[in-house]
C-alpha cells in the first residue's frame, strides 16, 4: 500500500523553500520604498524605470556610479518584495540590468585600491533577482540572461576576498538566489551544475557564517530534489561527513536544512541512503526528535520516514535506538505538521512486525485513532496507514477492539479515497485475525471485564467474526444479550452502535439462510391451470363473494391447503354444501387467492398485497402469504414500520416481523426522532432476541453442513 504524503513536497521544495531572504538588521533602505504588501503608488512606476536605467548605465567602479547602482538594485529588491508587481519590473527590463550588476565592473587599473560598495551592489542584485525568481515563469528568463554563471561566481568570492560581512553577505544572496531559481525547475537544477554550482555550495555547508550554511544547505536541497546527478555529485564531493554534523548542531534552523538536503538525497535512492547510515546519521536523527524546535522535528520525522521506507534493518535499528516514544509524544503536539510527519515515520515504521507490538505498548494505537478525526486529509491519511500497519499484528487485535478502534474506524469521516480503501483494508486485516488465540482472548474479555470492555468486544466482534463462529460468540458466551441490552442503554451512541451491530449480524446470517430472503416462486406441483380459474365446466363448488358466484372445483382446494381439506372432509356445514357464502373477502381479493390455487403463482401488487395477506393466512396458504410479506415488506418506511409491524402480529406474519426488525436496526438513527420510538424498541426487544436466537441457530447449522 502507498502512503500518501507530503514526500514530494516534504524535504524538497516546500513553502519555505522558495523563500523571500531576511532582512539584515543592519542594512537600513537609503530610499523611500514601499510596503512589502498592499497596492503599490503609481508614482513609484516611473522610478522603478529610471532605477532599471541607472543600472544599465552605472556599470563602472566610480563611486557616483557604485552608490547608484546599489540604491537601484536596492529599490528593484524591495518593489520585488510585493508580488502583485513582480511582472511590471520584469516587463520593465530589469533583469538583465540586474544579471549584468551580479558581476564586478572591469578594473580601474589599481587592483590593490579600495573598491567603493565591493560586493554590495553584487549582494542586491542577487537579493532582487531571488525575489523575482519567485514566480515560475520567470526562472529561466534570469537563466537565459546568464544570472547561473554569474551566481555560481558568486558563491566562490570567499576564496579570492578576505572574509566580511559584505562577503558573507552576497554569498548568501547568490545562494538563496540559486534555491529559488530551481525551485520546482528540473532543467535549471541541472544547469546549475553544469555551470559548476555544486562544489561550492558543498565547501559552503563548512562555512563559519552560520547564515551562510543556512543558505547554501537550503540550495542543496531544492538541488537534490528528484535529480539523480545533482545528488551523485553533491555525495561524490563528501558533503554527508558535514551534514551529519550539522544535523548535531545547537541551531535549530541548521540542523532542519541539513536534515532536508539528507532527506532529498536519500529520497528514492536506496545506495545514498546506505552511505548516510553508513556515515553515522542514524543517532542524530533520533537525538533530534528530542528537538525543542518543531521544525527540526518536522525534518527528521520525515527523514526517518524516508530511511524506513524499505529497509527493515534500519527501521528496527530506529525503534531500538528509542525513536517510538519521541514520535508518538509528536503526535499529541499542536503543530499540525510536526503530528503529520511524526504519523507519516511511525506509518513507516509499523510495516515492520516486530515493531508494531512496541507502537502498541508505548500508546501509538490511541493517539493515532484520535487522528483520525483530523479535517486535514494528509494527517488523517497517514495516521490510517499506522493503524493498517499495527493491525497486521495478532498482539494488537484485542487492543484496537477494547480501546473502540474498530468503531472508530467504521464510524470515521474520511476525506480521501485512499483514506477510505486503507480503513477498508485495516478492518479486513483485523477480520482476518479473529480465530484461534486471538478469539479466545476476545471471549476471555467478554466474560471477565467490565462491562464497557464486553461491549465492546461484542460490538467488534459482530462486524469482524465469521459466520462459522457466530453462535459460539452470540449464544454460547452471551454476545447477544450484550447487542441487545446496548438497545435500552439511556446513552444514544450506545443504543446506536447496537442497532448497527445486529443489523450487520442479521445480514451475515441471511447471506448463509434464506430466513429474510424473498420467497422463490412455491415449487410446480398438479394444478388445474388458469383455463379453469373460475369456470363452470366440470365445478364442483360455488362460492358467494359480494353476491357474486364464483366456481370452484373440490379436488383443486383439498389438495391446496389444511383449511378447504378441513372444510370438505370436516364435519363443517360447508362439507356438502353446493353454494358456500365468503362473507369477509372482497372479490378481487378472493378472484386473486383462486388464482394462485390453480396456477401456483399470482402477481401480488402493493394496493391489494394487505388485503390478500390475512385471506391467505385464514386459508393456510403458506407460499401465497409469504408473497404477500415480500411485496408488504418493499413499502416499508419510517412511517408505517411500526403499524407494518402490528400488522404482523395480527396474522402471524414472521417474515413480515422480521423484516421489520431488520428495517428498523438499520433505520435506527432516524427512527430515534420519531414519537413511540422508544416505546416500540422495548416492545419489539423479545421479538428481537427471538429472531437472532433462531438464526444464529440456524446460520451455523448450515455453515456446519456447508463445511462437511
Amino acid at each position: 500500500m502507498e502512503l500518501q504524503r507530503r514526500q514530494d513536497q516534504g524535504f524538497s521544495e516546500r513553502k519555505g523553500q522558495n523563500r523571500k531572504p531576511e532582512e539584515e538588521l543592519e542594512e537600513k533602505s537609503e530610499i523611500s520604498a514601499p510596503p512589502p504588501t498592499g497596492r503599490v503608488p503609481d508614482a513609484l512606476l516611473p522610478n522603478m524605470k529610471a532605477y532599471v536605467g541607472i543600472l544599465e548605465s552605472t556599470f563602472s567602479w566610480t563611486e557616483s556610479d557604485r552608490a547608484a547602482a546599489k540604491r537601484a538594485a536596492h529599490f528593484l529588491a524591495e518593489l520585488a518584495k510585493n508580488e502583485e508587481v513582480v511582472n511590471l519590473i520584469v516587463e520593465g527590463g530589469a533583469i538583465p540590468a540586474l544579471v549584468k550588476h551580479l558581476q564586478a565592473p572591469p578594473s580601474c587599473g589599481d587592483d590593490a585600491a579600495e573598491k567603493p560598495f565591493e560586493h554590495e551592489v553584487e549582494k542586491e542584485s542577487a537579493f532582487a533577482l531571488g525575489l523575482l525568481a519567485v514566480k515560475p515563469e520567470h526562472q529561466q528568463l534570469i537563466v537565459d540572461n546568464g544570472a547561473l554563471k554569474h551566481l555560481v561566481d558568486l558563491l566562490k568570492r570567499h576564496n579570492r576576498s578576505p572574509t566580511s560581512r559584505a562577503v558573507n553577505s552576497v554569498i548568501r544572496r547568490a545562494a538563496d538566489a540559486v534555491t529559488n531559481l530551481a525551485h520546482e525547475n528540473s532543467n535549471i537544477k541541472t544547469c546549475v551544475r553544469m555551470e559548476g554550482g555544486i562544489p561550492p555550495l558543498v565547501a559552503l555547508l563548512g562555512f563559519t557564517d552560520i547564515k551562510v550554511q543556512r543558505a547554501a544547505a537550503g540550495a542543496l536541497r531544492t538541488l537534490a530534489f528528484k535529480n539523480d546527478e545533482n545528488k551523485n555529485q553533491i555525495v561524490q564531493r563528501d558533503a554527508l561527513p558535514t551534514l551529519i554534523l550539522m544535523l548535531r548542531s545547537g541551531d535549530p534552523a541548521i540542523c532542519y536544512e541539513a536534515a532536508g538536503v539528507i532527506g532529498n538525497l536519500v529520497h528514492s535512492s536506496p545506495n545514498i541512503e546506505k552511505e548516510v547510515i553508513q556515515a553515522g546519521a542514524l543517532q542524530p536523527v533520533i537525538e533530534l526528535l528530542r528537538s525543542s524546535c518543531s521544525e527540526s522535528q518536522r525534518a527528521v520525522a520525515l527523514l526517518l520516514g524516508q530511511f524506513t521506507a524499505t529497509d527493515s534493518d534500519c527501521k528496527l535499528h530506529f525503534v531500538q535506538r528509542g525513536a517510538v516514544p519521541y514520535l508518538i509524544e509528536m503526535l499529541q503536539s499542536d503543530d499540525v505538521e510536526l503530528k503529520e510527519m511524526s504519523a507519516f515515520a511511525l506509518g513507516r515504521l509499523a510495516q515492520e512486525i516486530n515493531n508494531q507490538a512496541d507502537i502498541a505498548y508505548n500508546g501509538g494505537l490511541e493517539t493515532l485513532l484520535k487522528l483520525l478525526d483530523s479535517k486535514i486529509g494528509s494527517l488523517q491519511h497517514n495516521a490510517a496507514f499506522a493503524l493498517y500497519g499495527l493491525a497486521d499484528n495478532e498482539d494488537n487485535v484485542s487492543d484496537f477492539i477494547t480501546v473502540g478502534g474498530v468503531q472508530k474506524l467504521q464510524d470515521g469521516e474520511f476525506i480521501v479515497q485512499a483514506t477510505k480503501d486503507c480503513v477498508a483494508k485495516t478492518l479486513k486485516r483485523l477480520e482476518e485475525k479473529i480465530h484461534g488465540r486471538v478469539l479466545n482472548h476476545l471471549l476471555y474479555l467478554m466474560q471477565a471485564s467490565d462491562k464497557a470492555v464486553q461491549r465492546l468486544v461484542a460490538l467488534a466482534l459482530a462486524h469482524l467474526c465469521c459466520v462459522g463462529h457466530q453462535r459460539l460468540i452470540f449464544i454460547d458466551n452471551n454476545g447477544l444479550e450484550l447487542l441487545i441490552g446496548l438497545l435500552g442503554s439511556s446513552s444514544r451512541k450506545q443504543q446506536l452502535d447496537g442497532a448497527v451491530a445486529l443489523c450487520k449480524l442479521a445480514k451475515k446470517v441471511m447471506n448463509l439462510s434464506p430466513i429474510d430472503a424473498a420467497p422463490p416462486s412455491p415449487t410446480p406441483q398438479v394444478y388445474l391451470g388458469e383455463q379453469y380459474v373460475n369456470n363452470a365446466t366440470l365445478s364442483d363448488v360455488t362460492f358467494l363473494v359480494e353476491g357474486k358466484r364464483f366456481y370452484a372445483h373440490r379436488i383443486c382446494l383439498l389438495a391446496s391447503s389444511d383449511a378447504f381439506r378441513a372444510m370438505f372432509d370436516g364435519g363443517y356445514r360447508e362439507k356438502d354444501a353446493r353454494d358456500i357464502e365468503i362473507p369477509n373477502i372482497r372479490w378481487e381479493v378472493f378472484e386473486l387467492m383462486m388464482r394462485f390455487i390453480y396456477t401456483g403463482s399470482v402477481d401480488v401488487t402493493q394496493d391489494i398485497a394487505q388485503d390478500l395477506l390475512p385471506a391467505a393466512d385464514q386459508y393456510l396458504l403458506e407460499g401465497l402469504k409469504r408473497l404477500c410479506e415480500y411485496t408488504i415488506a418493499q413499502d416499508m418506511s419510517l412511517d408505517n414500520v411500526s403499524s407494518m409491524y402490528e400488522f404482523s402480529e395480527a396474522f402471524n406474519a414472521i417474515l413480515l416481523r422480521h423484516s421489520c426488525i431488520v428495517y428498523i436496526l438499520e433505520q435506527y438513527d432516524k427512527l430515534f426522532s420519531q414519537p413511540g420510538h422508544s416505546h416500540m424498541i422495548q416492545r419489539i426487544m423479545p421479538e428481537i432476541h427471538e429472531y437472532f436466537t433462531k438464526a444464529l441457530m440456524k446460520a451455523n447449522t448450515v455453515s456446519v453442513i456447508a463445511r462437511s
